[in-house]
Order: C-alpha cells, then structure tokens, then sequence
C-alpha cells in the first residue's frame, strides 16, 4: 500500500499533519499439497492506518506532537485438516477476519534542539485493539461466524541528527517494539464458544540503525545507512506462516530537488535475513500433533522505493 504524509504549518508554532500507512502486512503461500499443511497453506494480513496529529513548538529547543490513530486490520490463515499422502487432496480450513469498526490509538513524540545542528527525538505509539468479526469454514461445510480480540503491540522510537559540516549528516535509530504482549488469542463463536486459537508467543523486537546524507549540490542529496533488526520470532516460535529470522540491512538512497516546491526521492535496501530453522514438536505452541523440522535459509529480500514531496 502507497505511504502518504502531508502538513500544514499554521503559524509560526503549530503545524497539523495528517499521515497513511500500513504498519502491519505479509502474505506467504506454500504449495497447496506439502508436509506442513495442516499447519499453513496460505496466510495473508493487511493493515491500514490514518493518523492526524498536531505539532507545537514551545520553545526554539523544543517542540512537542500528539495524533490520534485510526487503524483497519484483515486477517486470512487457511491451513489444511490433513497430510499427505494418508489425506490427499485434504480441505482446506480458511479463517478470516476483519475490524470494520477499526482500532483506535495514541501517538506522542518530542523534538529536542540542545544546540546548533544537533536534534533529538522520541516518539511512542500506543497498542490498538482489534475486535476481529469473520468466519471459520471447513472444507464445504456451512461457515461458523467467529470473533477475536487481537492486540497490536506499542513501539517506542528514539532517534537522534548531528551536522558534521554545512553538507554532511549522521543519523541513528533504536526502536523497541513490544511484540512480547502477543501471546495467544482465543477464536470465539457466537455462543462465546472457543472454536479454535491464534498461538504466536511473540518475543519483543528491537531494531537499530546508523546513517548519513551528504548534499552533493543544492539539487542533488545522497544517503547510506545500515541497520539490524531483532526478530520477534525464533525457532520456539517460528511457522511456516511466517518464518521471520534476524536481519542485517543496508540501505542507499538519492534526492533531487527542483527548485523549492519539488522533491523526488529513491531508495533502496537489500535484507540479509540469518539461516534459521522450523522445529514444531510438542513443545511448540502452534503444536497440531505433527511433527515438522527443516532449515529456512537462502533467503533474501530487496525493497525499491519511490517517493515525491510537493510544497505549496
């Protein structure tokens, strides 16, 4: 989904903003017919957020930013009820759902100028809860209306900017994002009835990440950055649905500006993800009865990115 931001500076000290995004999404699909089946076939989650917000400058050092989040969330898992080859051609189990009520959230940040050239940030996003509606359908079976209440995490950011001369910059980034509060989510029918779970056993996420700019010409803004992320997920928690792994970024990046009103961005960042392992067992969470083990490596992932910034 396409990311969108834009601002208004009121006066001198209030600027309002209003942004579009989607924090959370992935899909995977294995073959229909293979080992773990039962445990994925196909797994698709979609998020969209819109968040107004508003900044203040109380003084020329410092400025604070409040918005109010408004977040959708889809999700689809299907799996199969059986294994090759004792179920050939085995149904599949979909279950779907949905926030048509949307989530609602918080976010707060700060903006500190100790001195010339200097900047430092915190921002905070709060957890937004999603009270999913959808259905549980079993191979032809009549569908089984279903809900769920599913909790997405907070995250913390702290960044800081320092001027190294009139034409290069040094950046950095942590982040923690509270992934361990995702536990396990009962799936309920209208008789408030468990009727199946959600086991992820989350850990917390941490990411961190060191960069610079350098202005080439007045129309012309070069960046380079690397940066590693802490995965949620581990071998004790890993699936098929999602096997997430610990990953090395590095990123590069060009700006053109046209006069004042126009600037066009491109970027690119290619993930190193480490070689890791799925080992459901009956100590796993997502346990179904069927033991699978096998190594997820060779795996790599690039992101191109194109954006445009217009003032007016």
């Amino acid at each position: 989904m396409p990311a969108g931001y834009g601002t208004w500076k009121v006066d001198e000290r209030l600027t309002l903003g209003v942004s579009s995004n989607a924090p959370y999404g992935f899909e995977t699909k294995p073959q229909i017919e293979w080992a773990g089946q039962v445990y994925a076939r196909s797994s698709r989650v979609l998020s969209v957020n819109i968040t107004p917000m508003a900044a203040y400058e109380l003084t020329e050092k410092f400025s604070v930013g409040v918005g109010w989040q408004l977040q959708y969330l889809q999700v689809r898992l299907k799996s199969a009820t059986g294994v090759p080859p004792i179920a050939a051609n085995s149904p599949t189990a979909e279950l779907r759902g949905e926030d048509y009520n949307l989530g609602f959230g918080a976010t707060v940040g700060a903006l500190f100028k100790p001195w010339e050239g200097t900047q430092l940030g915190i921002g905070y996003r709060s957890p937004i809860e999603h009270n999913l509606k959808g259905r549980l359908v079993v191979g032809g079976n009549a569908p089984t209306p279903i809900r769920a209440n599913i909790i997405m995490p907070e995250t913390v950011t702290v960044s800081f900017q320092q001027e190294l001369n009139e034409r290069w910059r040094g950046m950095g980034t942590f982040e923690w994002t509270h992934w361990s509060r995702f536990g396990t989510f009962p799936v309920f029918n209208l008789q408030d009835q468990v009727v199946s779970e959600l086991p992820f056993q989350y850990n917390d996420g941490y990411f961190i990440s060191l960069g610079t700019e350098y202005d080439f010409t007045e129309n012309f803004t070069g960046r380079f950055g690397l940066a590693y992320e802490w995965s949620p997920i581990d071998e004790a928690n890993r699936t098929p649905r999602l096997p997430d792994a610990n990953r090395f970024w590095i990123s590069a990046g060009l700006s053109y500006f046209y006069e004042d009103w126009l600037e066009v961005d491109i970027g690119y960042s290619h993930l190193f993800p480490e070689s890791e392992s799925i080992n459901i067992n009956p100590d796993h969470p997502f346990y179904e009865g069927i033991t699978i083990q096998g190594p997820v490596n060779d795996t790599n992932v690039d992101i191109v990115s194109l954006g445009a910034r217009l003032k007016f």
